[in-house]
């Protein structure tokens, strides 16, 4: 498993980084709505965003990750995401 770790920079933004072999770092946009919605209130947006994170590296290494996003980019990409996700909370 990887080393996910994230930390808030300020309102929707946090920054991830991911400490494999070869580190990458990532910052997230996530709209409060859009993290409500997914997590139903149960989980902070922190906790989602490493969730995301870990769904992402199940799929490809963190080198391919793009190095700034919106969360619900990756719904575009897997569009299984969200039913995924939520069903971690």
């Amino acid at each position: 498993m990887s080393n996910i770790q994230v930390k808030a920079l300020g309102e929707n933004r946090y920054e991830v980084s991911v400490l494999e072999r070869s580190p990458t770092t990532h910052i997230i946009t996530v709209p409060a709505a859009y993290a409500a919605k997914l997590t139903n209130g149960m989980a902070s947006t922190e906790t989602l965003v490493e969730k995301s994170f870990e769904f992402l590296l199940e799929r490809e290494p963190n080198t391919s990750i793009l190095r700034s996003f919106e969360l619900s980019v990756i719904g575009r990409y897997f569009p299984e995401y969200e039913r995924v996700i939520t069903s971690y909370f």
